[in-house]
């Protein structure tokens, strides 16, 4: 096992512990790990070329430090066909491993709304090559998010819209009944790979409509009734 300790004395200043804000609250959220959810909405799996069936879900993480809170998204590096994909985002409060989906509800503190940003031409030489995404998903400022509101503050998720405007005109819209795997299934099935733990945050997956950004672009996406983020392409 690791060790970590705050009353250790480094030998390089200790990096700091990514938090975002809880609405409402002079609190903030510690994030331990990013997951995100790939085709997890049957429409974006068909524009992406894939089979909309019910397959197990399959994972993939972002860094905590890719994390982008309340500043523009600066055009990455090494591509020219950076992509957006909305997802409501997942906030754990506790974990464990092997976790049943009828109790995976008890582990979340709260849902915030995030924009996955892709490299796709990196992306799709990868899949061609058969390489990890990993250069593709985790860059720097590649998941700008909102703050997390409490989910006692949501309630039920059901029928809850979910989209994405650039420029102001509407580019992604859904709701949260069509995800392929359901929030705690999605829960559920995380844990059976890895083991969770409080300060987890999951991306749950994108719907149909993603597309390009280019330097100057305004994107405003939000989760009907939990949570709205707007920021420019610099």
């Amino acid at each position: 096992m690791t060790a970590t300790n705050s009353n250790f004395d480094y030998v390089i200043p200790r990096p700091m512990l990514p938090a975002l804000p809880v609405s409402g609250t002079e609190q903030h959220f510690p994030v331990r790990r990013v997951y995100c959810v790939g085709r997890n909405y049957a429409a974006h799996a068909i524009e992406m070329g894939h089979d909309p069936d019910r397959d197990l879900p399959f994972f993939f993480q972002k860094n905590p430090e890719n994390l982008l809170y309340a500043n523009d998204f600066p055009y990455p590096t090494l591509t020219s066909d950076v992509h957006f994909e909305v997802e409501l985002i997942v906030a754990l409060k506790a974990g464990g491993s092997d976790v049943p989906a009828a109790t995976a509800q008890d582990l979340i503190f709260g849902y915030g709304v995030g924009v996955d940003f892709t490299r796709r031409d990196l992306q799709t030489k990868a899949k061609a090559q058969g390489r990890p995404w990993t250069a593709a998903k985790a860059f720097e400022h590649s998941a700008p998010v909102s703050g997390i509101v409490s989910a006692e503050e949501v309630g039920s998720l059901s029928g809850k819209k979910i989209w994405l405007e650039k420029n102001g005109i509407m580019q992604q819209e859904s709701d949260l009944d069509h995800l392929i795997w359901n929030v705690p299934e999605v829960i559920a099935h995380l844990s059976n790979q890895f083991e969770l733990a409080a300060g987890d945050i999951i991306f749950t997956g994108t719907p149909a409509g993603v597309g390009a950004v280019k330097t100057g672009d305004q994107i405003h996406c939000a989760v009907e009734g939990v949570a709205e983020l707007s920021f420019n392409v610099v």
